[in-house]
């Protein structure tokens, strides 16, 4: 089979299409990926052949996404989701997917839901598309909303990809999804490998603390909470930031590193805190590990009402904020924030219905049926 995957250049929106990418190249399968170049290398670990993209105007993005940082939730998602998705990244990206769709003959197009050139290149040329979710399927449903007035002059996209299959990790409790062709799987297990005894020798509850690759781009406050919170408490506390923060010194019991691998860490965790990101909360579900979620902007929000009503989950909310808010540091959080850690790791039911979902999860068909489904 010929493939194209196309994505976005955010970590957390190209994620869920590696396994794939992965599984097809695995296969044998003639497997062409487009991304913006600033997701280029990840792209090429995979070992797929990997054609760069366009990416829009800097100047006009970085105002955008300052709007967004200080918008109400609603507004933010227009921003988001019409303005930078689906009006300036998609007319960046259309010209280099159009010409791989050409040059690469693919039977099928998979691709991001925020990435809607793509589907669009596939429409165009008569081929069929299938989009890999990164969030709740009501979540993308409403996104694909909003986007729709600046997609509209490429055609009936957003009709061809409501009909499309779409792909999901997400468990059906949470996860009812509005797409009719909804096809659920499970990711791929990866090896856990020892953490590195950065506590000398403690043996207390590790609680693994990330909030994702985006977080730090906004402020350090969701950080520095997290770290007054738990400092001195009988925990052992490791921080994945995503990037380079200036976090201050930091109390003996807590480790931060710019990255982890997260099955390494989620194989030691007793509790995550979090921002209510797919990705990681997906990660702590397939390993049956309760989360406190503070959840910041986008689909975190929704994430976090869903993980809460299937009991996986502690919820400190600050209801109404806007990102920017959110991720301002709040000393108030802090005392909240260690009762909900406290509370994950002693109250039994936020971890056994955590580990029944692990159950449902690893139960799901792999990612190399779900591609060989779309033939």
């Amino acid at each position: 089979m010929r493939v194209l995957v196309s994505g976005s250049s955010m970590a957390g929106h190209f994620g869920p299409l590696v396994p794939f990418v992965e599984a097809g190249v695995a296969r044998g399968d003639a497997v062409l990926v487009v991304v913006p170049e600033a997701a280029a290398e990840r792209a090429r670990t995979t070992g797929a052949q990997v054609v760069p993209g366009g990416s829009p105007d800097p100047d006009e993005l970085a105002r955008l996404w300052r709007d967004f940082r200080a918008a109400p939730p609603r507004e933010a998602s227009v921003i988001a989701n019409r303005e930078v998705f689906g009006r300036l990244n998609t007319a960046a990206m259309l010209p280099a997917v159009e010409r791989a769709v050409a040059q690469h003959r693919p039977d099928v197009v998979v691709h991001e839901p925020t990435e809607y050139a793509g589907p669009i290149a596939a429409m165009r040329a008569g081929i069929r598309h299938a989009q890999v979710a990164i969030s709740l399927a009501e979540v993308e449903g409403g996104s694909l909303t909003v986007a729709a007035p600046a997609l509209a002059r490429y055609g009936p996209v957003v009709d061809a990809l409501r009909a499309a299959p779409y792909l999901t990790r997400f468990p059906a409790p949470i996860d009812p999804s509005p797409y009719p062709d909804t096809r659920r799987y499970q990711d791929p297990a990866a090896a856990a490998q020892p953490l590195p005894d950065w506590w000398n020798g403690s043996t207390d509850p590790l609680v693994y603390v990330t909030f994702g690759t985006v977080a730090g781009t906004v402020g350090t406050g969701a950080y520095r909470a997290a770290t007054e919170a738990l400092a001195d408490e009988p925990l052992r506390v490791l921080m994945s930031t995503g990037q380079d923060l200036d976090l201050g010194p930091m109390p003996r019991n807590v480790h931060v590193c710019r990255w982890i691998a997260q099955a390494d860490a989620l194989a030691e965790a007793s509790a995550v805190v979090c921002h209510g990101g797919s990705g990681t909360a997906l990660g702590a579900l397939a390993a049956g590990v309760p989360m406190v979620v503070h959840a910041m902007f986008a689909d975190q929000l929704h994430n976090a009402r869903a993980l809460h009503g299937l009991g996986v989950a502690v919820v400190v909310d600050p209801a109404g904020a806007t990102a920017a808010q959110r991720s301002t540091y709040d000393p108030a959080a802090a005392p909240a924030l260690r009762a909900a850690v406290w509370r994950c790791l002693h109250d039994a039911h936020p971890r056994e219905a955590a580990r029944r979902i692990a159950r449902e999860l690893a139960r799901r068909p792999t990612v190399e049926a779900a591609l060989a489904s779309l033939r």
